[in-house]
This record gives structure tokens, sequence and C-alpha cells, in this order.
């Protein structure tokens, strides 16, 4: 890989990364609210439901070929240009058929009159994949820094259309216009800052030369991705949509943390991850240290999150969807007990372990999915969530003992290392908890109780932080102040 990776250069567009995603965080924690109070949540689940779909099949055209891209060692035309021309035409063909095969495609997910959606969102396939060659060219290159500042135009743009958009009455239109409207602005962007021009050069040798990593990418990420989206065709079909909008607005904004720090961290480790493939010393330290770092971020965030739900939801979504609190809390839940496998993903494509990767998350789709139906099945939406919470358990130490066995690391010195922090915040959230429902009373409403109630955490996890975590600050602190290749610095005990 032609870029230097080091802690520097890591950092940097990492930075970038996240400014990319704080920025929007900020935009979107309004905006879902706002949107929230506005649209019924049969037309969130709507949306949703047929956003799924068109997701799932977006992700089976790009076959992984885009993230083959990264890991060359040499930029080579024929092979970018090929690859483009790939992603377009199978991209196409999916949309096709989706256009063509609407109805019976929302009937079969429980979503019956959303098929008109369906039907107009698979037109976002070819959007979607028309892009990846430029992002995968960013990505080579560490060039987050460009890519950042087109994400925040477009999701910025796209959040603020559908805001007007549902305040002048166009409802669950508004929803449309913002996906459609951030997907053509991002288009833009990644080839405006890429520099791609596509030429009308095939060549099919080459594109059958990256499938053999990119088809292991394929079935890892199409089996997260059944992961991740599985819970809201289950919801919708055996709850309904208004269930489903309840969940589908519960985990947009549960899920606004994750994309502020993971999505940023997780786009830039894996080329740095692949650059350490040969170097198992230097990869195993970054490993820890990404893993800890990230945990101390997105932790606090998550359980914080949990311990507040309640007059969060109140205050934040109106009335109407008072009632969906346990669903946003143990949503955030789930998501928490997830925080240390946050570079696991990015690890093991870098590294080449893309069969375990595969074999793994297929087993993880399958459990989920199944303890999630049960919960639907059997009783009712917070059930289900529950179930969720108790494979994300069994799924963090499955995980690590995945991840510290294909790196040599010992397992019980991994896990207690990148839990830490983890087991830190939970402390935290049980303090701000217990203090909510003996003292929240006293505080005149919902908006205050989350006020004080996340400055009263962000005291008790900071002086914890400080107590359990010095090494690492220490760490963190050496590695700012000078130019430290990434994964020579020792793992922090």
């Amino acid at each position: 890989m032609p870029t230097v990776i080091n802690a520097k250069s890591v950092t940097r567009n990492v930075g970038w990364s996240v400014l990319s995603k704080t920025s929007t965080f900020g935009l979107k924690f309004v905006t879902v609210p706002i949107l929230a109070r506005i649209l019924t949540p049969e037309e969130f689940g709507a949306v949703a439901v047929a956003l799924t779909v068109v997701q799932f099949l977006a992700m089976i055209g790009g076959a992984g070929l885009a993230s083959a891209l990264i890991i060359q060692r040499e930029e080579d035309s024929e092979t970018i240009h090929s690859v483009f021309w790939a992603n377009l035409a199978i991209s196409s063909l999916m949309a096709f058929g989706i256009f063509l095969w609407a109805e019976p495609i929302a009937a079969l997910l429980g979503a019956a009159d959303a098929a008109y959606l369906v039907r107009l969102l698979s037109l976002l396939i070819p959007l979607q994949l028309g892009g990846d060659v430029a992002y995968a060219l960013l990505a080579r290159r560490m060039q987050f820094s460009t890519d950042a500042l087109w994400n925040m135009i477009s999701e910025s743009a796209g959040a603020l259309a559908a805001v007007v958009l549902a305040l002048v009455g166009f409802g669950v239109w508004a929803l449309v216009a913002q996906i459609f409207l951030s997907a053509l602005i991002r288009l833009t962007g990644l080839f405006a800052v890429s520099r791609y021009k596509p030429r009308l050069v095939l060549s099919p040798r080459r594109v059958l030369g990256l499938t053999r990593f990119s088809l292991g990418m394929m079935g890892s990420e199409i089996a997260n991705f059944v992961s991740f989206q599985s819970p809201m065709v289950i919801i919708s079909r055996f709850l309904g949509l208004a269930d489903a909008g309840a969940y589908s607005a519960a985990n947009r904004f549960s899920s606004i943390p994750n994309q502020v720090v993971l999505s940023a961290v997780m786009g830039v480790l894996f080329p740095a991850f692949s650059s350490m493939m040969q170097d198992s010393a230097r990869r195993s330290n970054a490993l820890m240290l990404s893993t800890q770092v990230t945990t101390v971020l997105l932790a606090p965030m998550m359980f914080g999150l949990w311990a507040l739900a309640e007059p969060a939801m109140l205050t934040l979504f109106g009335h109407q969807w008072a009632y969906a609190w346990p669903v946003l809390g143990l949503l955030a839940l789930s998501k928490g007990i997830l925080t240390p496998c946050s570079t696991y993903i990015p690890y093991l494509k870098g590294v080449g372990h893309g069969g375990t990767l595969f074999w793994w998350a297929i087993l993880r789709a399958v459990v989920t999915t199944a303890a999630v139906a049960y919960g639907a099945y059997a009783g009712s939406l917070v059930e289900a969530m529950v179930w969720l919470c108790v494979v994300n358990v069994f799924v963090l130490v499955g995980y690590s003992i995945v991840v510290f066995r294909a790196d040599g690391t010992p397992l019980l010195r991994g896990f207690v290392l990148s839990c830490r922090p983890m087991f830190t915040a939970i402390i935290m959230a049980l303090i701000v908890r217990y203090l909510l429902d003996h003292f929240g009373p006293l505080v005149p409403n919902a908006a205050a109780q989350v006020v004080l109630g996340a400055a009263v955490g962000s005291a008790i996890y900071g002086g914890l932080i400080l107590l359990t975590e010095r090494p690492l600050l220490t760490k963190l602190v050496q590695l700012a102040r000078k130019r430290t290749p990434i994964g020579e610095t020792s793992p922090v005990e």
C-alpha cells in the first residue's frame, strides 16, 4: 500500500471521520425526534422495512469487490474500471428485479402497503454502489478528510430537507427525500474528491481475480447485515408496522453514537490493519490499543442512554412515543454490550481472516434472528429486545475468542483489557439509574432529568476512568506528542 501508515496518519484520519460523524450527530440528535413527533410510527416502519431489503441487496450487489481494491498493492486502472462497471451492471439488474417484484417482496416482509416504497427505493442500489470504487480509492490513500467534508454536506442536506418537508405536510415522502438527496450528494462528492473518471474498460479476468477475497467479505457482510436488520423484518411480520416504527425510531436514535465512533474508526482501521498483515507484534499492539480507545469512548454513551432512556424518550420523541422507552433502553444496552467488538471486524478483514469472519458472522446471524423471532412470537417487542441483549453477551464472548485466538493474544488477558472500560461504564450507568429511580421525582421535568443525569454520569465515569485507565490515558498523551508508527506501542495493562 503506497501510503505510509503511522499513528499520526491514523489518528488524523480517524479524527476527520469522527468530526464528520459528530457534525451530523448534532443534526440527527435534533432531526430524528422532530420527525418522530411529526410522522406516525406506521410511516417510520414502512420506510424502514422498504429500506431494509434495498440495503440488503445493495450489499450483495457490491460482492465485496471494492473492499478487494483496498488491499491491492498497486492501483491498477484496468482493474479499477472493471470493478466499477461490474458493480454498476449488477446493481442495475438488482434494482430492476426489485422494481418488478416489489409487491410480493413487501408482502413477504409483512408490509404489503409499503410496496410502492420498495419499488421507489430500489433506485438507491445503483446510487450506492456507483460510489464504491471512488471510496475504495480514498481509503487506499487514507484521504478521509476530503471524504468527511462531503459526508457532512450530504447528511446535513438530507436531514434538513426531511424536516422541512415533514413540517409542510409531505409525510412519509420527507424520509424518502432525505435518503435520495443524501445519496446523490454523497455520490457526487466521492467522484469529486477521488478524481475518479470511469472509462469503458472491462476485464472479466481482473474481476474474477478479486472474487476469492470479495466473496468471503460479501458473505460475512451479508451475515452481519442480517444480524443487524433481521429484527426489523421479524417485528414487522409478527408485531405490525406500528411496533416496527417504534423499533426503527429507537434504533435510529440509539445508533447515533455508533455512527459517530464506529463507522469512523472502522473505515480507517481496515486499510491500517491490512498494511500490518505481515507484522504480528505491531498488529497485535494496534488491535489492543484501538479496542481500548473505542470502548472508552463508546461504552459510556450506550450505557448512559440505557440509564436515561425513560426521560430521554419522553423529552425527545414526545408522548406518542413514550410507551417505547424500554425499547430505546434495551437497544442501547444491546449495543453497549458489543462496544469492545468495535475493532474486531476491520481487524479480521484487514489481516486476511475472511473465512473465520464469514463463519462466525453466519452463526451470529442465525442465533440473533432465532432469538429475536422467539421473543417477538412468544411475547412482545420488549421481550424481543431482551433476547437481543442476551444474544449479544454470547456474541461478545465468541468474538473475543475468535479474534484473540487469531491474534495470538491470551484470551483472559485480552478480554479483561478490552472490556474493562465497558465494565466501568456499566457501574456508572447503574449508579445513574439508581439515582434516577430514587430522586428523579424531585427534578421538575423529564428534560431536566436527562441533563442532570448526563452531567452526573459524566462526572462519575470520568472519575472512574482516571482510576482504572490511567496507563491508557498516559499512552494516548504520548502518542499525541510524537510521531509513533501505529502498533509500535505496547498494549496498556
